[in-house]
């Protein structure tokens, strides 16, 4: 029968699978923070996640070098050889691990290998761990590809990190993905090391891969937070993934990496292939440049956040009905404001609005982060200081 080249009527409509798309709150709190700025407002930022130091001078020249040498076209999928070659030997020497180059794969940001991990591992049904409080696109990514989220509590008790109670109650014959996210967003919460073997053992127990996030890992307080894929036998089924946004403050060039298992590295190419084809080269020079060049950037950087950190603690257990534990890692703190009596979004609300503080309630993070706030501390001890002033101003008035 012939098919009628006249349209029904009725107005356009969207994918259903967009509806099942989450956001990250910090980039609409940003915009309305940005909108009262230009109504002539007084704002202290404390709700994006992003270092507020420089791409480091080297760095930049190389990419700008890198330009100026005509390396603007495509590159292969997988990335640059010579930048996957740094990256395996930095990813072995800092978790004392073995990886070939060939298992390296460059990409767009960090959040796009999450992505496609997540989309080349689970099918409909299949049950993907991932933590909660924890990063928004998690389960933003789960959703759209019609798994089912599992979140893992991480415990205050525990500064922040899962027991492995939680983690075994929840593994099962469904369960295809184990995320891992330390140091945490939004909870600054590390993983102990003494912790990893016996987590390690229980995964192994099941079918499942690990994603393991690793990307605030250079940004830690008490040395270096470990990696379940130094674990023996665990980089066999874990994505590494890194990147270099938050440690060299690169945001904006968009590079992430990641170690893989070798039966998801074809699979992953052909996924930034049929999505975003390549890194430029020019960003992948400066990558080389970040990860061979001098680290004294990340280490100043570093303990301006502990600075940072130990002044934003101290401000917010002094203020009235709030209490914070010390995160071990990132440039986040998330502390608990059940006892203010507002609700937190409510309050995060009215601190933006009535205050001038942008900071993000801690729902947006998932159920566990209910009655909390998360701050970044990625700006400087000035304005730190007067976001605890205003917020102290609030709460008493």
């Amino acid at each position: 029968m012939k098919r009628s080249r006249t349209a029904e009527g009725g107005a356009p409509r969207l994918a259903e699978g967009v509806g099942r798309l989450g956001t990250e709150s910090a980039f609409a709190v940003l915009a309305r923070a940005r909108e009262l700025e230009r109504l002539g407002r007084s704002i202290v930022h404390l709700e994006i996640g992003e270092p507020d130091f420089p791409t480091p001078e080297h760095v930049a020249t190389a990419g700008i070098a890198a330009i100026r040498r005509g390396e603007t076209g495509y590159t292969p999928s997988a990335g640059l050889a010579e930048f996957r070659e740094v990256i395996a030997t930095e990813l072995a020497q800092s978790r004392e691990i073995e990886v070939a180059a060939g298992r390296v794969l460059v990409a767009n940001g960090a959040k796009l290998l999450l992505f496609l991990t997540i989309l080349a591992v689970c099918d409909p049904g299949d049950e993907v761990i991932y933590p909660d409080p924890g990063f928004p696109i998690y389960e933003s990514a789960i959703r759209w590809a019609r798994g089912l989220p599992v979140p893992l509590p991480l415990r205050e008790e525990l500064d922040h990190s899962f027991s492995l109670e939680d983690l075994s109650d929840r593994l099962g014959t469904r369960t295809k993905l184990v995320i891992i996210n330390s140091p945490n967003n939004p909870t600054g919460g590390v993983v102990p090391a003494e912790d990893l073997p016996a987590i390690a053992e229980l995964i192994r127990g099941s079918s499942a891969w690990v994603l393991s996030d690793e990307v605030y890992r250079r940004i830690a307080y008490d040395g270096d937070a470990p990696s379940i894929a130094s674990v023996p036998g665990m980089i066999e089924r874990t994505v590494l993934l890194d990147g270099l946004s938050k440690t060299y403050a690169m945001t904006g060039w968009r590079c992430g990496y990641a170690a893989v298992p070798e039966p998801l590295v074809d699979p992953l190419t052909r996924l930034i292939t049929n999505s975003v084809s390549c890194v430029p080269a020019f960003v992948q020079a400066a990558g080389v440049a970040a990860l061979t060049g001098p680290q004294d950037c990340v280490t100043a950087m570093v303990d301006e956040f502990r600075h940072r950190r130990d002044l934003v603690i101290g401000g917010l257990n002094a203020l009235p009905g709030v209490s914070c534990r010390s995160p071990r890692g990132a440039f986040y703190a998330f502390p608990d404001v059940s006892e203010v009596r507002i609700p937190s979004q409510r309050l995060a609300d009215r601190l933006l609005e009535e205050a001038g503080v942008a900071l993000l309630a801690g729902q947006g993070f998932g159920a566990h982060g209910d009655s909390h706030l998360r701050i970044s501390y990625a700006n400087s001890r000035a304005q730190l200081d007067l976001a605890l002033d205003r917020i102290r101003s609030f709460l008493s008035g």
